[in-house]
């Protein structure tokens, strides 16, 4: 396990998610106060790939420096805002997240093991029985 590489390909997961935000935070505000801009960016972002981030933000400069200026000073900010709590979040997080799996398969398992015990037991009757008198 190369801890090292799974650091950069996460730590490029969240620029491409950040830069999805900051396009997502932007459209928003475009979409107020310059709603033509806002449609060619929304058309802009459905042909362009923004799951990679790096290179939406390459094309995006080919075509419109401002509104990448833009996105990037946003995706900036964001980066920032959120770093500071990130970590224990994703751990606290995946933590909750592995119990709770847990719990439901220790659930199922349980469910299982009750219904095939139930299916392969047959009720015994007991044949001693105390007498009852009557008088």
């Amino acid at each position: 396990m190369d801890l090292k590489q799974i650091a950069k390909d996460t730590a490029k997961t969240l620029q491409s998610y950040l830069t999805y935000q900051a396009v997502r935070v932007v459209l928003a505000q475009l979409n107020e106060t310059d709603p033509p801009l806002g449609f060619w960016l929304h058309h802009f972002s459905s042909r362009e790939k923004i799951q990679d981030g790096e290179a939406y933000i390459q094309a995006l400069f080919q075509e419109k420096q401002a509104l990448a200026l833009r996105i990037l000073t946003v995706r900036e900010h964001l980066a920032q805002e959120v770093t500071d709590f990130l970590p224990e979040m994703i751990c606290t997080g995946i933590a909750e997240a592995n119990m709770e799996h847990r719990r439901q398969q220790l659930e199922r398992l349980t469910q299982l093991n009750v219904s095939s015990s139930s299916l392969t037991q047959t009720p015994t009757v007991t044949e001693s029985q105390p007498d009852s008198q009557s008088s």
